[in-house]
């Protein structure tokens, strides 16, 4: 047999597309041609592939070779076709069988001895694995990972000789399983160790029962940060799709996935990031903290310290859920369903409209620094609240607050009632919405003037009513009334908040 075929699979994002390495040997002078859109570590796999079948005590083909990477106008990148390329020829040669990985995929980068190294991105390519029904052969060290993608037999091995004496039938791999299903072993922050900030602490409810965003400001210390490290700890566990997605995320970030599966990320990058670490992208497009950050937490820290430009690439990813790179070469699409929780200060100083110390800052400096942020931005967010400083009583007291787990059963019972409707709050579209909130005239009439007299936008009205109808299911209401309408317009005053 001197024509092969081995199923392997790219890494594009998320995405896994097959590729198929077909491997020809011909009469005529000795050497390879590889072909398919191969970058430079692609191409490198000749000497590799060379070296690892000579080492492993192999018969490298001395003829020549052609080598192609299907469909050949599909980027491929990274070392993961060795392992493919290394059974193509031992195929096409025929030291392997012609039939013996029918229904197989593989993938792996090999090392000189024949080792065969772990590649990052091994989830999505398992996940489209198994949707194909196929088995996949992996390195030993991705082993768990691939095996997270649930039933589907995964073949894990050290060495290129592990491999090919289980397709010669000599010792079979033993297909790998999870010795326990994944579990994050680190304990959150517990609410309970908030003294005080009753307004904050309900904001936080709130948002974690509507998932909406959320906006702390406040004097420095007074607990914006503890607060938003606290909303992981009441947000309900993911689900197996969910938690499947995330990991997904991490893996193609090259980021370790059983320490922290099943719980919602909590991103916090520094202020100094770029827009690219926030969003995504490089030369080779890769996952920001905003997809790091799907079903789970972005805190932006000092949210006016954050440059301007990389603050609003954040603005439509909010609305849609997800994010489109797209480079003269490459492009990817990442998911990014996050739930933002910014906090700052009322001005460069931090003591505007603070008691315990004067605010030294002058009107140009404090107008300057608050107009880093923009209306838009500030619209898309739901909850702005005020994290005043304590009284000392409060803050040497001792008596702790709710707990999160009793918070957290209030806020899945809300998120029942939403999600018998179809969606979370944060995310009904309008006319859902406005069905759900079933406004009175007399409520209409009110809201309307109030609109009118704080200069709100659309959008900002339907967040109004976003977070009413959230308040509304957490009284266990069937609609808002007055009171959460009230409550919800309060949530929106961030210059009254601002400038004391």
């Amino acid at each position: 047999m001197t024509l092969a075929i081995v199923h392997t699979r790219a890494g594009l994002g998320l995405e896994a597309p097959e590729v198929q390495v077909e491997v020809h040997l011909s009469n005529g002078l000795p050497g390879m041609t590889l072909v398919g859109l191969p970058e430079t570590a692609v191409k490198e796999s000749r000497e590799r592939v060379r070296s690892a079948l000579v080492n492993a005590g192999f018969e490298y083909p001395l003829r020549r070779i052609t080598l192609n990477l299907a469909p050949a106008d599909l980027p491929k990148e990274g070392g993961r076709f060795d392992l493919p390329i290394a059974l193509g020829l031992l195929l096409a040669s025929g030291q392997l069988p012609p039939d013996c990985l029918e229904n197989t995929e593989s993938v792996g980068e090999l090392a000189l001895d024949g080792a065969i190294r772990r590649v990052e991105g091994v989830l999505p390519l398992a996940l489209a694995a198994r949707r194909a029904g196929r088995r996949l052969i992996v390195p030993r060290s991705n082993a768990d990972e691939a095996a997270l993608a649930g039933e589907f037999e995964v073949l894990p091995a050290d060495h290129l000789l592990e491999v090919v004496a289980h397709l010669l039938g000599q010792t079979p791999i033993t297909p790998h399983r999870l010795t326990r299903p994944p579990q994050a072993t680190r304990p959150l922050p517990d609410l309970a160790e908030v003294r005080g900030q009753f307004q904050a602490r309900r904001a936080l409810e709130v948002a974690a029962a509507g998932g909406h965003n959320l906006l702390f400001a406040g004097p420095p210390g007074t607990g914006k940060t503890m607060l938003a490290s606290r909303l992981p700890g009441i947000l309900p566990p993911l689900t197996d799709e969910e938690a499947l997605e995330v990991a997904a995320v991490r893996s193609v970030s090259g980021l370790p996935l059983r320490a922290e599966w099943g719980r919602r990320p909590f991103r916090s990058p520094h202020h100094t990031a770029s827009a690219v670490a926030l969003v995504g992208g490089g030369a080779k497009p890769r996952p920001g903290e905003i997809s790091l950050a799907h079903h789970g937490v972005l805190f932006l820290d000092e949210l006016p310290e954050f440059p301007r430009h990389v603050l609003e690439v954040m603005r439509e990813p909010m609305e849609s859920g997800r994010i489109h790179i797209a480079r003269a070469s490459h492009e990817r699409r990442y998911p990014a369903r996050f739930q933002l929780v910014a906090a700052m200060n009322p001005c460069p100083c931090g003591h505007l409209g603070d008691p315990r110390q004067a605010c030294h800052c002058t009107a140009a400096q404090i107008q300057r620094y608050q107009s880093r942020l923009s209306g838009p931005l500030l619209d898309r967010i739901d909850l702005q609240v005020e994290v005043p400083a304590l009284p000392p009583e409060q803050l040497t007291a001792n008596q702790a607050g709710e707990d999160s787990a009793t918070v957290r059963r209030r806020v899945l019972a809300a998120r029942e009632r939403q999600l018998a409707r179809g969606a979370l709050n944060a995310h009904l579209a309008g006319r859902e919405l406005e069905a759900a909130c079933g406004l009175s005239a007399a409520d209409r009439a009110w809201l309307a003037e109030v609109l009118e007299r704080l200069r709100l936008s659309a959008r900002a009205y339907h967040r109004v009513l976003r977070v009413a109808l959230t308040l509304a299911d957490l009284a266990g209401a069937p609609a808002p009334e007055r009171e959460q309408l009230i409550e919800a317009v309060g949530y929106r005053q961030l210059d009254r908040l601002l400038k004391g």
